[in-house]
């Protein structure tokens, strides 16, 4: 059985015991969380749509916090002696799927 879940204006599909780098949540470290089922797959049932997946639930533990590959940046404006370089580095929640229910 597996699901996909919305976190932070992606979908991620996660199954039980996974490791998910989601973006950054509320919460402590070891603390519960619950995120929102978008899709639910139980062998050859497919469960999507709000109305039905109203009784399905997917929590996780909050591992801790990661950040992601750093990103080097460079503008420049031709013939005027102007340019800027800059990096990004992108922080994420691990989080550990624990359960997903359906009722």
């Amino acid at each position: 059985m597996y699901a996909v879940i919305a976190s932070g204006g992606k979908q991620e599909k996660v199954s039980e015991g996974q490791r998910v780098a989601l973006e950054l949540l509320d919460g402590d470290e070891g603390s519960e969380v619950s995120l929102i089922p978008v899709l639910l797959v139980d062998g050859d049932n497919v469960i999507a749509g709000t109305d039905a997946l109203s009784g399905v639930s997917v929590t996780g533990k909050i591992i801790g916090i990661t950040k992601g590959p750093k990103i080097n940046g460079f503008t420049y404006k031709k013939r005027t002696n102007n340019r800027r370089r800059y990096g990004h580095r992108q922080s994420y929640t691990m989080v550990e799927i624990t359960s997903i229910k359906k009722s």
